[in-house]
């Protein structure tokens, strides 16, 4: 049986739901990161990096970065209906899709909600946050753009894990904003938040958003303003 430690605010969710999907049996061992548990030297010993979600696998090897996890799962488990087979003509696109979601949009999400991982004063933490919004915003919109061309799926009319994984990121923005400023990533999160599998995780992110909005330190990332940064910023 896997194990999985994750919990609230943490991308553990994405996996969670692979796992569901797949109907693969798992244990979730909560860390709760407000608290610093994984800081820990308990964690640290699982995972020296500090970082969830890590996954145990029924061998007992210790596996990390979740979109690799995502993709491991699908793969070993012949999910093919989220991730197409090695195979198959639409594997690169997909893989491509699930690199650039990890590499790019995910990564500057990561500086936006967590800049003081990234500046040696406090007092930066702002400028940042600053740089990583109009960075944030433009890659949304080259995914608008390619979403637009053969959509409503990164796959074209086939579902796949990247929609999902690219939908939790949606998820802790201002989806107002989402809707009005890419239309096609809209569609998108719409056709997601309506399975049944998926609803609960993204209203579940939707909260977790809701919550970080409200710290003062982070402030709301919203998208209605500082579109034409994000152009000039592409």
């Amino acid at each position: 049986m896997y194990v999985l430690y994750g919990g609230e605010f943490t991308r553990a969710t994405l996996v969670q739901w692979v796992l569901e999907e797949g109907k693969i049996e798992y244990e979730l061992r909560k860390i709760d990161i407000l608290k610093g548990e994984h800081r820990s030297a308990e964690f640290l010993a699982i995972n020296p990096a500090g970082f969830v979600p890590v996954l145990i696998t029924p061998e007992g090897d210790t596996l990390y970065e979740v979109a690799a996890l995502m993709v491991y799962l699908a793969d070993r488990h012949g999910l093919t209906d989220l991730a197409p087979a090695a195979t198959d003509p639409c594997r690169g696109l997909f893989l491509s899709a699930v690199f650039n979601i990890a590499g790019d949009i995910q990564s500057e999400m990561k500086r936006f909600y967590y800049p003081q991982r990234f500046s040696l004063r406090r007092e930066d933490d702002i400028g940042i946050q600053d740089l990583a919004k109009p960075l944030v915003l433009s890659r949304l919109n080259v995914m608008d753009t390619r979403l637009a061309k053969r959509g409503p799926y990164v796959l074209g009319t086939r579902f796949s894990l990247a929609d999902f994984y690219l939908c939790f990121w949606v998820a802790y923005l201002d989806r107002e904003g989402v809707c009005e400023q890419f239309p096609s990533l809209a569609k998108l999160y719409g056709l997601i938040r309506s399975r049944p599998t998926a609803v609960r995780y993204l209203e579940e992110t939707e909260r977790w958003q809701i919550f970080w909005a409200e710290r003062p330190t982070i402030g709301f990332l919203g998208l209605r303003h500082g579109v034409e940064d994000a152009d000039r910023g592409s």
